[in-house]
């Protein structure tokens, strides 16, 4: 575990933190891609390097409805590669030994028909989409940790593109903004279905953490006029079950959301993570103009941890983590997730400055 003064639980330290009260450090998690991971333990760290750093959080589920569950069907494979038809009903063509962004080859929904006639009815048809069981396992591991436990899952605009692709969601934004506002509010359903099922069949949560990159590092990719109108309803609906259940809504997105970020305090949104610096979120900013509406989460640049020079490494968690704790409404984590171009040493160093630079005492 981290060598701060814990002083308080993780859930403790949440809490105050959305209630804009005094903690005894920031609160604080990290990501990691899986090669990290495989870096870390090949460098010499066995077990969670969340565990290192001391994360306050911990996830129970992850909802995310699939039309066709189970599902993994090779179609083609190469010595480099391996075709296969997935959960969503995807077409992706994948590197077999390494990571990589999969080259999407057909969507489930490539006509209104399909959506209509197939995967609609399947994912009706279709029970809750997360485990029982694992969520809690993961409650009662929490609760003994002292951690802040929540639901998580993907937010509609992702499910949406999942489903169309990319291209064929802008066209329907544009052409037949019905069939989009159907698929969006029929997700948002199943995902906020399995909330209510976790929450009856397993317990209280502290919060709910959405998933879903709506941006490039240019803007939000619909344009913010079209995210008023199609998707940010199905979003304020999220928001509002986590508020009707007493508890705050943490939003995930990465690239340029600056433009709607007004929208999203609208919407009830409590917390926007993980703020890409590359993409010109800063908290240096967001802190001072929005610190009283919205908490921030993340925001320390991954691209300047992997160059491993320890004074921009230092200078970037000191000065973000200060314009944090002034706001008392902000949790550390970097701008993204840790990439294997970063060292344990470097990792263990950065837990390091969060020691230092994330404590109010």
């Amino acid at each position: 575990m981290a060598h701060r003064y814990n002083l308080m639980t993780g859930q403790e330290r949440v809490k105050r933190m959305f209630a804009r009260q005094e903690q005894d450090s920031l609160p604080r998690m990290e990501s990691f891609w899986e090669d990290t991971l495989t870096r870390f333990k090949d460098e010499g760290l066995w077990g969670d390097p969340n565990d290192l750093l001391g994360s306050d959080f911990r996830g129970l589920c992850w909802s995310s409805p699939f039309p066709y569950p189970g599902q993994n069907i090779t179609i083609a494979e190469d010595e480099e590669t391996i075709t296969t038809r997935d959960e969503w009903g995807q077409v992706n063509r994948s590197w077999k030994h390494r990571t990589g962004t999969p080259e999407h080859l057909r969507f489930p929904c490539m006509e209104k028909e399909d959506w209509e006639n197939e995967v609609k009815p399947r994912l009706l048809a279709n029970g809750p989409s997360v485990n029982l069981q694992d969520a809690k396992r993961s409650l009662a591991i929490g609760r003994r940790r002292g951690q802040w436990c929540h639901l998580t899952g993907l937010e509609t605009f992702e499910i949406t593109r999942h489903l169309l692709g990319d291209e064929l969601t802008m066209i329907a934004m544009l052409e037949d903004p019905e069939y989009l506002v159907d698929v969006s509010r029929t997700v948002t359903d199943l995902v906020l279905r399995d909330f209510d099922y976790l929450w009856e069949n397993c317990g209280p949560a502290d919060g709910v953490w959405i998933y879903g990159d709506m941006a490039f590092r240019s803007g939000v990719i619909c344009g913010p006029p079209l995210y008023r109108e199609l998707i940010w309803p199905d979003h304020k609906r999220m928001a509002d079950w986590a508020h009707d259940h007493g508890i705050p809504f943490i939003f995930h997105t990465d690239g340029d959301v600056n433009s709607v970020i007004e929208d999203y305090i609208k919407a009830g949104f409590d917390c926007l993570q993980p703020l890409e610096a590359k993409a010109g979120m800063d908290v240096r900013h967001l802190c001072p103009t929005y610190g009283k509406d919205l908490s921030f989460f993340g925001n320390c640049d991954v691209m300047i941890y992997a160059t491993g020079d320890r004074e921009r490494i230092e200078e970037e968690i000191r000065s973000k983590c200060e314009v944090g704790k002034a706001t008392l409404g902000y949790v550390y984590h970097s701008d993204h997730s840790i990439p294997p171009s970063v060292s344990l040493e470097t990792f263990e160093f950065i837990v390091d400055c969060v020691d230092r630079y994330g404590n109010y005492n």
